[in-house]
Parts: C-alpha cells; sequence; structure tokens
C-alpha cells in the first residue's frame, strides 16, 4: 500500500502540535468495527502505537483469547467468564483455602492454581515459591490497571499463559541479548558492570519474568505489557537497556553488585515514561517496525 502524502502531512501536523495519536486512534476505532476482528492486525496495531487506555482492556481481553473475535458473542462470553470465575471462588471458599480476609491477589493465585491443577493441600501450604512471587508481582501491577476482579483474573491468567507458552523458551535467552545490545550501545558501561561482577547478579526476574511488575508504575508499564501481549518478548531487553543507558552516570560510580541490585529494583518512578518511550525507539530501530495497513 502506498503511502498517502495527505495522510502524512496529518499525521506530522498533529504530531507537531501535541496531538499525536489522533489518527492511530481512529485506525484503531476502524479495526474495532471489524466482524469478525482480525487479531493479525490488532496485534501488529498494538505492535506499532500504544493502545489508547479506553480501548486497552478490550483490546488485551481479545488478543489473549478471552473474547472471541466475533464481536456479537462477546456479551455471552463475557458472561460464561463471569460464571466461570464465580464457580472457582466458591469451591475454593467451600474448601477453607480463603475466606474474606485473603488478599485478593492471593485468591487470584489459588484460583490459577486451581484451575492448573497445581493446588497443594491445605495443610501443605507454604510460603509463596518464586514462580508464584512472579505471579503476585504481575497480580499487583494488573489490581492497578484492571478495576474489575472479574477481569482482572482473567488477564492475569490469560497473561501469564500466554506469556510461559509463547516466551518461555526465550526467556532464559534474553540476559544474552541484553549484554549484546549493551555492548552496541554503551560498551563502557558493560565493562564496568563486568568488572564489578554485576553483570550477572541483575535483576533479570524482575524484569524477564514479571515483565517489570514491581519495577515501573503502572502508567508505563501498560505501554510496555501492550508489546508483550501483542507478541513480543524482546521488548523486555530494550526496556532494561533503556533502563541502564538513562541511569549509566549513577551505574558508572558504584563498584559493589549490591549497590547496583539496590538500585535498578528501586529506580525512581518519576521518568518512566520516557524510559519507555525510549526503549519502544530503541526496540523499533534494532527488530524494526511491524508494517500494518487499516
Amino acid at each position: 500500500m502506498a503511502d498517502d502524502p495527505q495522510r502524512n502531512f496529518r499525521s506530522a501536523y498533529y504530531e507537531k502540535v501535541g496531538f499525536r495519536g489522533v489518527e492511530e486512534k481512529k485506525s484503531l476505532e476502524i479495526l474495532l468495527k471489524d466482524n469478525p476482528l482480525d487479531l493479525e492486525k490488532l496485534s501488529t496495531f498494538s505492535q506499532r502505537f500504544p493502545l489508547p487506555s479506553m480501548y486497552r482492556i478490550h483490546v488485551w481481553k481479545v488478543l489473549l483469547g478471552i473474547l472471541p473475535p466475533h464481536g456479537d458473542s462477546h456479551t455471552l462470553v463475557g458472561g460464561y467468564r463471569k460464571e466461570q470465575y464465580q464457580d472457582i471462588l466458591e469451591a475454593l471458599e467451600v474448601m477453607r483455602y480463603i475466606n474474606s480476609s485473603t488478599p485478593s491477589t492471593h485468591v487470584y493465585l489459588r484460583m490459577f492454581q486451581l484451575e492448573s491443577q497445581v493446588l497443594p493441600r491445605c495443610s501443605e501450604t507454604s510460603p509463596p515459591d518464586e514462580e508464584n512471587e512472579d505471579f503476585l508481582s504481575i497480580s499487583r501491577a494488573m489490581e492497578e490497571i484492571v478495576d474489575d476482579p472479574v477481569d482482572c483474573y482473567w488477564l492475569i491468567k490469560c497473561f501469564v499463559n500466554q506469556f510461559h507458552t509463547k516466551f518461555g523458551d526465550s526467556i532464559p535467552h534474553l540476559p544474552k541479548s541484553l549484554e549484546h545490545y549493551l555492548s552496541q550501545e554503551e560498551p563502557r558501561l558493560l565493562n564496568h558492570l563486568k568488572n564489578t561482577g554485576s553483570l550477572a547478579q541483575l535483576p533479570y526476574s524482575l524484569w524477564f519474568r514479571r515483565c517489570f511488575a514491581g519495577c515501573l508504575p503502572e502508567s508505563s508499564l501498560q505501554r510496555v505489557w501492550d508489546k508483550v501481549i501483542s507478541g513480543s518478548c524482546k521488548i523486555l531487553v530494550f526496556v532494561a537497556l533503556e533502563i541502564l543507558l538513562s541511569y549509566k552516570i549513577i551505574l558508572m560510580g558504584i563498584n559493589r553488585p549490591e549497590g547496583v541490585i539496590r538500585f535498578l529494583c528501586n529506580i525512581p518512578q518519576e521518568n518512566t515514561d520516557a524510559i519507555v518511550t525510549k526503549a519502544i525507539d530503541l526496540w523499533h530501530k534494532y527488530c524494526g517496525t511491524p508494517m500494518h495497513a487499516v
């Protein structure tokens, strides 16, 4: 499809006057009128642009398979999802795994374990292991993004399942990928991290298993999750890369691994939107921009 000069002029004008995304919002609205919805086009859109907040949860639900592509089935399927949620909740209450004082994130964990057939015996329940802590971190972040508990549980469950199914084999290779791109962007910082013994101890679980839940505030995190949900785990590498680049001067002044880890696990929260924007630019620079035509 040839570029439309008039459209390009309008996009440039909107961006110049501060209305970046006006055209993109219109494009998404056109995509959402398709019946059935075109999952490939929705994924490509989500890879190229940030999702408008008013449509984000709906698009996530479609891309994660919580809602089907056929729009006329959404109300019916949404009703089934709510019934299933209530059934699982009641089963856990009857079995006394949860009660009115159980934190909602722990309720979601027990629901997930029951559905995954890995629910421990009541007598054997112990503090959450690392995998469960990953789930709880993602749950806490999703709770800040989604108000409805039914939607929240389904989004957590399907996000975690999709992440492990699609990217489980790739996750162990992400630290090496980060090292490669850091060598391209800032070799001096890479050498410093190696020489101080920090490189091997970077918070990879926080970054690559929890997808930055508990690291970035939700306003920034949801823009990263747009890319993960629509099919890219590589974006996680570039967010980690941009965090390292943004705090290069501070990190170069820290000579002990524990100091580096402490700082990276508690990065300042005020400029994370800029970090995510630069990370997405780096991702497009190295991995290309998906093509999309409405």
